[in-house]
């Protein structure tokens, strides 16, 4: 049932130090659906199972391209090859289209989302750690690593600038040995995963490195990101393109100590850039991956006009350079042309136990669609309050941003209602680079 603007005004006088710790544990919208299916095999069928989960609706568990045009609407771009993708609203929840969206695959490094969503608030980015060496064992051969060092130290901003930019296991690893070990950090991230109703997701490594049995899917991923997304820090550290990192520690032949820092940059394409691939207008994260398992996958999340969308690709069959961000770019395309020409074919769904609300009045943006109930549970349609953007003041170079949200999030106690903030007011960063 709707709230009343009096109980919206009322909930929202709530201090920021709880609306802040309120947020790490409950983040995005949902509603959910079904079980948890059996432990996965150790790698994925050729082609999608004909039953798949029907987390945020029915379509979603068909096999094959799911799609509801209006007369107007633009038809899907041909060439996408991925063997699954889904492209969604990221305010609203709707799920424009998608293709295989429940299959479930090796997600490869874009499992990071749910380590940063699951272990970021857990320290602050000022602690220093000094990296022990059991803090690197067990890194996968041939991982991406950012250069961390043993006995060196390091504050968690510059960890977690080492695993959404350079996709460092060895960062992963060491914010995973702060947290009580890599065994405890799957734990935690496989409890987060099922309470956003990630139903499809089975952790293995907190990395993505390849490991039997380890796997998620597109319509998982794009939770991950989505819950990700509400948190300040995910939200400036995946759209930084390029930060120094501290380098190791140097004694010259009197005994003085020097530490030099090098620079990193960020491995998403669509932020960055490459020889075959722009950078594309409005993109402001989330998380790339790469193994030979997973092929490449790829979750992104970009703003134009207002509209934010989320995309999510994975192991596309074509095998070109870039070829899983030259097919998010085209989706993305797809999904702002079509927005509001489409009819959903099915909803991001919220974390467990959380209810959602509707705010009526003019916070809701113009020309974006109601959410459609999709039969698991009944769906309610849910407001978009107005986030302000603040300027990211953590040093480091590129184009972080960190947006401060101000208002939206109510405090959740027994009984009350769950309004999630689903607008971020992401710049265009093609804009802000020239």
């Amino acid at each position: 049932m709707p709230v009343t603007k009096k109980t919206i005004r009322r909930s929202m006088l709530v201090t920021s130090a709880t609306l802040l710790s309120l947020s790490l544990t409950t983040t995005v919208p949902v509603f959910a659906a079904d079980k948890p299916s059996p432990s996965p095999t150790a790698s994925p069928s050729a082609t999608p199972p004909a039953n798949m989960s029907t987390v945020g609706g029915a379509r979603l568990g068909q096999a094959g391209t799911q799609v509801n045009l209006g007369a107007s609407a633009p038809v899907l771009p041909k060439g996408v090859t991925a063997r699954s993708w889904i492209v969604t609203d990221a305010e609203s929840g709707d799920v424009l289209a998608a293709h295989n969206a429940h299959w479930r695959l090796p997600p490869a490094s874009t499992l990071k989302m749910l380590f940063a969503d699951t272990v970021l608030p857990k320290f602050p980015k000022t602690e220093q750690h000094k990296v022990a060496v059991t803090d690197l064992s067990g890194i996968g051969a041939g991982s991406s690593m950012v250069g961390i060092k043993e006995e060196e130290t390091y504050t968690v901003h510059d960890l977690w600038l080492g695993v959404f930019l350079r996709s460092g296991n060895d960062a992963v690893h060491v914010l995973s040995a702060m947290n009580g070990g890599v065994e405890q950090t799957v734990k935690d991230m496989q409890a987060h995963a099922e309470d956003l109703q990630a139903l499809d997701t089975h952790v293995v490594s907190p990395d993505g490195y390849d490991q039997p049995g380890q796997v998620s899917s597109a319509y998982d991923l794009t939770l991950f990101a989505r819950s990700g997304l509400q948190k300040k820090d995910f939200r400036e550290y995946c759209s930084t393109v390029r930060a120094k990192f501290p380098g190791e520690t140097k004694k010259d032949d009197k005994g003085k100590t020097t530490r030099e820092s090098f620079e990193i940059q960020n491995t998403n394409r669509l932020l960055t850039g490459d020889t075959d691939v722009s950078t594309y207008q409005g993109i402001a994260g989330v998380k790339n991956g790469n193994t030979t398992n997973a092929g490449a996958t790829f979750t992104g999340v970009a703003e134009r006009n207002g509209k934010v969308l989320l995309v999510t690709v994975m192991n596309p069959e074509k095998d070109e350079h870039n070829e899983v961000y030259k097919e998010a770019a085209q989706l993305l395309d797809w999904g702002f042309s079509a927005t509001g020409k489409v009819t959903p074919v099915g909803e991001l769904v919220p974390p467990k136990g959380i209810d959602t609300g509707a705010q009526t009045g003019a916070t809701a943006s113009a020309g974006s669609n109601t959410p459609v109930s999709t039969g698991d549970q009944g769906a309610k349609s849910s407001s978009k309050p107005v986030a302000a953007s603040a300027a990211a003041k953590d040093g480091s170079s590129g184009i972080g941003i960190a947006l401060a949200i101000t208002g939206g999030l109510l405090v959740l106690v027994a009984g009350a209602v769950f309004l999630v903030n689903r607008r971020w007011p992401l710049p265009d960063l093609m804009r802000r680079r020239h």
